[in-house]
């Protein structure tokens, strides 16, 4: 059996690829410990105290159209899929 990876414990995380927010580090809201085949990374992503998109369920227009400036403003890098911070902020934010 592989040993545990010690960012794991470090970071108070339950898994790999299993995003966890971090209300006091000074800059970054979210943590993830990402993996995709053998290779695993550290990811902090999202800005401290500010708010993704809210719930969809009855957004406004305006919160639709925030939501779709940021997918399409970050796009190339959401594509480039789990070992990126953009991914994790897309799937965890907005």
């Amino acid at each position: 059996m592989a040993t545990k990876d010690p960012r794991l414990t470090r970071n108070n995380l339950a898994g790999y690829n299993k995003p966890k927010r971090t209300p006091n580090h000074p800059t970054k809201s979210h943590v993830v410990l990402a993996k995709e085949g053998d290779n695993t990374k550290l990811i902090r992503f999202g800005q401290q105290g500010v708010s993704g998109s809210p719930a969809r369920k009855g957004e406004s227009k305006s919160d639709a159209a925030r939501r779709a400036s940021f997918k399409a403003r970050h796009a190339k890098n959401i594509a480039k899929g789990k070992m990126s911070a953009a991914y994790w902020s897309d799937k965890v934010k907005w």
